[in-house]
């Protein structure tokens, strides 16, 4: 599994999201249990799955799938093209 199907599968098992819902270009907006849970679960995922931890500062700041791409690709993490 590379990295952007673990970021696909974190983002549907975070969101309780259908497979097909899932877009790389998703936003907060249209996830209606993005809220402030949401991004802690978030949060914590992406800790669980790519180990990094996000400052509160960066959780925060979330506002979709390409804002996490960009986030774990300044530490390293390659997504390959998106």
């Amino acid at each position: 599994m590379n990295n952007r199907d673990r970021l696909r599968e974190l983002f549907i098992d975070v969101f309780l999201l259908d497979p097909a819902e899932f877009r790389f270009d998703l936003t907060r907006g249209e996830v209606d249990s993005w809220d402030s849970l949401g991004t802690v679960s978030l949060a914590l995922g992406i800790e669980e799955v790519f180990g990094h931890h996000l400052t509160p500062a960066e959780a925060t700041s979330l506002a979709g799938v390409a804002d996490v791409i960009e986030v774990l690709s300044r530490r390293g993490v390659e997504f390959g093209d998106a």
